[in-house]
Parts: C-alpha cells; structure tokens; sequence
C-alpha cells in the first residue's frame, strides 16, 4: 500500500527467462510491483537498506529545524489567550504540552548523529 513517491525509486531489473527444458517448475513472473531477485549461488548477500531516517546531514537539520518551528507554533497558539487574561483550560494545558513534545522530537532529530545514540549488540 502506498503511494510510489513515500517508496525509494529503485531500477527495475530485467530478468532472463529461464529454459524451459532444465525446469519443469513453472516460472517466476516479475512484475513492476513484485520484482524477482537475481541473486547469484554463492554470491555475496544484498547490502542491508540504509535507514528512513537520519540518513544525511541535511535531512536532519531541515526536518528537526520544521518540528521545532511547529512545535513553537502550537506553544504560542495556545499560550496567546492566556496572554490575554483568559484563564487555562484543559484543552489549552494540552495543546500547550503537545507543541513542547513537537519542539523536543525536533531537538533530538538534531542531535542524534546518524542514530548513534542507539546500541547494536
């Protein structure tokens, strides 16, 4: 499911079709949304995908950069009434508590330097 731009573009690889006389198994059909390996016997295994996230400099900064801007932005949305004399409300408690966990996932898109805060092993 999904659309083909949330899907990383790869080329779509050709595969020879197999002879019929050395296989009576009927053969793998590749299609666009289904494509069949081409894996050697022997051969070394495919490189695992580099992660979604936290892949470049550049990513980080403009996506951690956007959160902390929208988080500010529902902050002050919901500090603006009270500014104003009106007194909090749950809702206002709420949207402001939001807006601060935006600016903080924003933050730590920023410093995490290619996910080495995590452990492997």
């Amino acid at each position: 499911m999904g659309s083909f731009v949330s899907q990383p573009l790869e080329p779509v690889k050709d595969v020879a079709p197999p002879d019929v006389a050395s296989s009576a198994a009927p053969p793998e059909v590749a299609s666009s949304a289904n494509p069949v390996p081409v894996i050697a016997p022997g051969g070394p295994a495919p490189p695992a995908e580099a992660p979604l996230f936290n892949n470049c400099w550049s990513c980080r900064v403009l996506s951690g950069s956007g959160l902390i801007g929208a988080g500010g932005y529902v902050y002050w949305v919901a500090r603006k009434p009270m500014k104003l004399g009106y007194p909090p409300g749950p809702g206002t408690i709420a949207q402001m508590v939001f807006g601060i966990s935006i600016a903080c996932w924003g933050v730590v898109i920023l410093s995490d330097p290619k996910g080495k805060g995590f452990r492997t092993g």
